[in-house]
């Protein structure tokens, strides 16, 4: 009887034989659905026999995906969630109840798909949606929250037919695969939506709402902008929690919420996921308004969510934040603002294919910068990106991998000063 994969080889297998987005950027994208439709009616079509939520969109997607998983998780359903990428485990991005897929659950899978992955050749990405699929039916799941990987349409993720469909809101990123427009990257984002599946769009942005209004139309999908149903009033960060008043539609009172996320741009993820969760309310889950509460207060306890401006040491304060794109990065000097430090520097890395330049010409000026390189092949050289920055008036050394950067910054800095690690996920991943 041949011998079956240790989780090692299984990790080889997916790393080193099936293209990586993230390590290889747009040659591992698939523009079509064959090879998920093929691998999963393979195994028996699981992403049919699990209820789902689908949500898509260029920033926020992975939180406002988390604190449903918390609201779930803390009305007692047993919850999946399958998010991407992964920062420091691969297994970070299959969860039940906030804990990651057994080492053995995906050694077995590996082994079992090995022979139809040679034969359809699939990416990383879609044997890994299949795999959270698979599991989450093997463990029967209730409920399970779902993340597209890339735009929307032609994600991997999107063969299931979910309760609801979620889009958190449409900004510039991988524009040399969804399109260089707002609108024809919001046309990818809407391909999630399905026909007769209520869909709600965190922001309603004038210059595309009407590609979501048309695309619901034509499905008879109910639309809901969660911006027009809910307002912030008020944020205030208490140290250890995020207090927002949120105001429901007119004549309603005023709310109040304490998340354990502590950026103020989670106020807008607020909005989009209390939206979601009235839709399910009205679809028959039970998901209290206390539990709910409850769930959004511990949401990085609840499931393991880093990385979302995320203080790790203290005198000098180190923040880590995945913001890796132009709308992410205004977020972040949002937060920047309503933060005290003597001196800012900032630890930046970034990949190839994104569009730098904008990036950059968003990041405060004043910082003193450390750049660096992930180690994976789609990591923008740390010479390269010191150059670029340098033409656009920022000042700062090329410093090699993400720890040396860190340490470069930790020991020019003093007690009272802001170190903040941002520009991409795989640079926060390495000094996780």
């Amino acid at each position: 009887m041949e011998k079956g994969l240790s989780y090692e080889e299984a990790m080889e297998f997916l790393y080193c034989r099936l293209p990586m987005f993230s390590h290889i950027g747009p040659a591992a994208y698939r523009a079509n659905l064959d090879n998920i439709i093929s691998l999963c009616s393979w195994l028996g079509n699981p992403q049919a026999r699990i209820r789902t939520v689908h949500i898509a969109g260029t920033n926020g997607k992975g939180s406002v995906s988390h604190m449903l998983s918390a609201c779930f998780q803390q009305a007692g359903y047993r919850t999946g969630l399958y998010t991407s990428p992964h920062l420091k485990d691969f297994r970070e991005r299959i969860r039940i109840g906030g804990v990651m897929v057994e080492r053995s659950f995906v050694q077995e899978f590996v082994d079992r798909v090995r022979g139809i992955a040679q034969q359809i050749q699939p990416s990383f990405f879609e044997i890994t949606v299949a795999m959270a699929f698979a599991y989450f039916v093997e463990k029967k799941v209730e409920m399970a929250i779902i993340e597209t990987g890339l735009g929307g349409r032609l994600d991997s993720t999107n063969i299931i037919v979910p309760d609801l469909s979620v889009i958190t809101n449409i900004s510039f990123d991988h524009q040399n695969i969804l399109g260089d427009s707002l609108t024809a990257i919001a046309g990818e984002k809407a391909g999630i939506i399905k026909r007769a599946v209520p869909v709600v769009v965190g922001e309603f942005q004038p210059g595309i709402a009407s590609i979501f209004l048309e695309r619901a139309g034509e499905l008879d999908a109910p639309l809901l902008f969660a911006d027009r149903k809910f307002q912030v009033i008020s944020t205030r960060d208490h140290g250890n929690h995020l207090a927002v008043s949120v105001k429901r539609e007119p004549g309603s009172g005023i709310d109040s919420y304490e998340l354990d996320l502590h950026a103020q741009y989670q106020a807008k993820n607020l909005l989009t996921a209390l939206a979601a969760l009235d839709v399910l309310r009205q679809k028959g889950w039970n998901l209290p308004e206390d539990s709910n509460r409850s769930g959004l207060s511990r949401v990085m306890a609840l499931t393991g969510l880093r990385g979302r401006w995320e203080q790790v040491e203290s005198g000098p304060a180190v923040i880590l934040d995945v913001g890796h794109n132009e709308a992410g990065v205004l977020e972040i000097r949002k937060q920047l603002a309503c933060t005290p430090y003597d001196r800012l520097r900032i630890v930046l890395g970034t990949v190839r294919d994104k569009d730098t330049q904008k990036m950059l010409a968003s990041l405060p000026p004043e910082a003193d910068y450390y750049f660096c390189q992930a180690s994976i092949p789609r990591a923008l050289d740390h010479h390269l990106l010191a150059g670029l920055a340098h033409s656009l008036g920022l000042r700062g050394e090329a410093s090699g991998t993400p720890a040396q950067a860190l340490e470069a910054a930790r020991r020019d800095s003093g007690p009272g000063d802001l170190i903040l690690v941002c520009g991409s996920c795989f640079v926060v991943g390495e000094l996780i």
